[in-house]
């Protein structure tokens, strides 16, 4: 097998965000030239994929600002340093929905844009779900909606549901 490795000469960090950071890598490409890496680099996340007992699954409609558009997802939110990806599908989903689950199932793992970031996202499908009371961060505005299994295919189908950890989400759920 080729080894492809870049190894690093260099990294410096130019943005330092609450979210986020940003630096920029020099790196010793295989072939022996140099070159940068611009790199954002992330916490992680879980997104969960809620299913109710009738098969129905909860989606949240908020809107995202890099984007400027209301978007259709399933409940997701970011790991706080050394968080447990568990603790925080529970947490995340409650938050977001004011549900609880009885049951919750790993999927799997995903990096979202790995070109440029080590986001690393955590998905989980939620069952046995038993509702509470929704508690948003202060910033966070969404919608709670509630979808059978063939609208969610259709919308899958029709390119309705854009966001990809929804879209990973779902499918790794079965749903398209």
């Amino acid at each position: 097998m080729n080894d492809f490795t870049e190894k690093l000469i260099e990294k410096k960090t130019i943005l330092a965000g609450k979210v986020l950071n940003v630096r920029v890598d020099r790196v010793l490409l295989p072939n022996g030239k140099e070159t940068t890496r611009e790199v954002v680099t992330h916490p992680g996340a879980v997104a969960v994929v809620p299913r109710l007992a009738d098969g129905s699954i909860i989606m949240v409609r908020q809107y995202r600002y890099p984007v400027g558009e209301m978007l259709l997802e399933i409940p997701a939110g970011k790991l706080n340093y050394g968080e447990d990806p568990d603790d925080c599908a529970g947490r995340e989903l409650e938050e977001e929905t004011g549900y609880v689950a009885g049951k919750m199932t790993k999927l799997g793992s995903i990096y979202s844009t790995p070109g440029f970031s080590d986001e690393i996202l955590h998905l989980y499908m939620a069952e046995d779900l038993r509702q509470t009371a929704q508690n948003l961060d202060e910033d966070e505005f969404l919608a709670v909606e509630t979808y059978s299994s063939q609208d969610i295919r259709a919308m899958l189908a029709d390119n309705i549901i854009q966001d990809a950890k929804s879209v990973a989400g779902l499918l790794l759920a079965g749903l398209k």
